[in-house]
């Protein structure tokens, strides 16, 4: 039998295969160490929350008055009547709710907002008057600014400033924006909010939607990484969108949380630093989750109002006093359940 002998090429493709050996077991072993220090890490994040998420509320840790409550598009495109309205102020009459902030865009990707958008605004603000008149309106007002409105372009924003102070002529008390996903350190979305003061003037409620803050420092690059944006604010950011408006509502919702203790504790790390970062003349809102398509029914069961009102309270009874200009805001009404209305009550107006 005639033996045979490697090909030359053969040969050459053996002697790079041990030389790959060592380097790919060194990446194997690196690969492990990392996945490693992120499980360590994912754990002892979730410790701290878990641990955040514990003790007795304060007696007077509660609404003070000033909540909010996001409002669906039915109310201005003419879908809902006085009657309706009427309905509504029962409810919330009852509650701490002086902010509504009624969806009335959305803006175009040009940043132009028809009047089209908001045909009943008119009678809806007349009927809102003689219901609720202790109760102010704001435009909620966004879009989409990822492969969507560019806020980058100055004409664009000239647009959605005068589309703000159109509604403000209109009747609306205030504005209240939201726009989604804002990068850390985003000036175009400062410009946007610098330009709006100006066109409604000093007087009328400036308000925005904002990311939730960076829990922990460095937490954002690698979900920025993943996500192709940043879910968090870095506190410095957030404190420059809170200079230039009245209300902050944090949208501490869709945290991607399972448990109720780690959402708990992440709403009381959002409050906390809300509240560290502040001036008490800012006005501080907790958005709490009035609203159940998760996409994941852990999720669902996870977010809600109540834990949202009890990380609250949490969270200011650590602060150590009462805060007059901080409260809840659920989203949305029109997903809210009388389960998630009572919770509101039972959690944050009259706990227990």
């Amino acid at each position: 039998m005639i033996a045979r002998t490697a090909t030359p090429a053969l040969e050459r493709l053996r002697r790079i295969a041990r030389r790959l050996r060592r380097p790919a077991r060194l990446l194997a072993r690196a690969a492990a160490v990392a996945l490693a220090v992120v499980l360590l890490i994912a754990g002892a994040a979730a410790a701290a929350l878990r641990a955040q998420f514990t003790g007795t509320p304060a007696v007077w840790a509660k609404t003070s008055g000033h909540d909010a409550l996001w409002l669906g598009h039915a109310w201005v495109d003419g879908r809902r009547t006085e009657a309706d309205v009427a309905a509504l102020a029962v409810r919330l009459r009852a509650t701490g709710i002086r902010d509504v902030y009624v969806h009335s865009g959305p803006y175009g990707w040009d940043g132009a907002l028809s009047p089209t958008k908001y045909p009943n605004a008119g009678n809806f603000l007349k009927w809102w008057r003689k219901h609720l008149p202790d109760v102010r309106v704001s435009a909620w007002l966004g879009q989409a600014v990822k492969n969507g409105l560019d806020l980058g372009d100055p004409a664009a924003r000239r647009r959605v400033v005068a589309g703000a102070a159109d509604l403000t002529r209109l009747g609306y008390d205030g504005i209240h924006y939201d726009f989604e996903p804002v990068n850390d350190g985003d000036p175009n979305l400062l410009a946007v909010l610098r330009a709006t003061r100006t066109a409604i003037g000093p007087d009328r409620p400036l308000s925005v939607a904002t990311h939730q803050i960076e829990p922990l420092s460095g937490v954002r690059h690698p979900l920025r990484l993943v996500m192709g944006h940043d879910k968090y604010w870095t506190t410095a950011y957030f404190r420059q969108v809170a200079d230039l408006v009245d209300q902050v509502a944090i949208m501490t919702y869709d945290s991607f949380l399972p448990f109720e203790s780690l959402y708990g504790g992440h709403v009381v790390r959002q409050a906390t630093l809300a509240l560290e970062n502040l001036p008490p003349h800012k006005t501080i809102l907790i958005g709490a989750p009035a609203y159940h398509d998760h996409g994941w029914s852990r999720l669902d069961a996870s977010e809600s109002v109540a834990v949202a009102a009890e990380g609250a309270r949490l969270a200011l009874t650590d602060h150590g006093s009462p805060r007059e200009r901080f409260g809840l805001a659920p989203y949305v009404d029109f997903a809210a359940t009388e389960q998630d209305w009572r919770e509101y009550q039972q959690s944050w107006v009259s706990p227990r």
